[in-house]
């Protein structure tokens, strides 16, 4: 869930009641889960008008609340079968504990004065276990080529943009890997 503590501190800045409603329907927009912001569109090379200067710059509306895969799916460009491959992977990846903890961790002190640390695999619970073997025997099928960007755009949620630049690939090349990437995915998860 989005914390919306971030809008309600805008909301006290403001005072024109414009704005009010404008911040108004971000928490609205919030609460069912798309969070919609203005960015600039990148520069394509447009040509300048006759007068010499350079056209109004555009701008596109994005759910800031919406994963890279499910950015592809809306626009077509996976199937709802890679689709649910990748969420497939992305639930087995959160479900076994493997993301990093972004909070502090408020557990109890050790009683016997040992010095704190991360928990060892035997804190996991059965439930994330499974889960690191589901995500484990997926990664290991989907070999070492295809692995690198199906993991940094399912479960890191990086942009098709930044996994390619990360990997050296040119661009558009890695939507390509990714959709082989699901399409193995698949198969290892047997969906049809």
């Amino acid at each position: 869930m989005i914390s919306l503590s971030y809008i309600l501190a805008d909301m006290a800045s403001v005072p024109d009641m414009y704005h009010i409603r404008e911040l108004d329907m971000k928490i609205e927009r919030a609460r069912r889960g798309r969070l919609l912001a203005e960015r600039p569109a990148p520069q394509d090379g447009a040509e300048r008008g006759k007068s010499g200067r350079r056209p109004a710059p555009r701008s596109v509306t994005v759910n800031l609340a919406e994963s890279p895969l499910g950015w592809l799916r809306s626009r077509g460009h996976v199937s709802d079968r890679q689709f649910a491959a990748g969420e497939q992977l992305r639930t087995d990846w959160e479900r076994s504990g493997l993301p990093p903890r972004v909070t502090m961790c408020w557990d109890s002190p050790p009683p016997d004065r040992s010095p704190r640390g991360p928990a060892g695999p035997a804190a996991a619970t059965h439930a994330q276990l499974a889960a690191r073997r589901r995500f484990d025997s997926a990664v290991k099928a989907l070999g070492p080529g295809l692995r690198d960007i199906a993991w940094r755009v399912l479960c890191a949620g990086e942009g098709m943009r930044e996994a390619e630049g990360a990997l050296g690939w040119p661009a558009r090349a890695g939507k390509l890997v990714l959709t082989m990437a699901l399409d193995r995915l698949a198969d290892h998860y047997r969906l049809r």
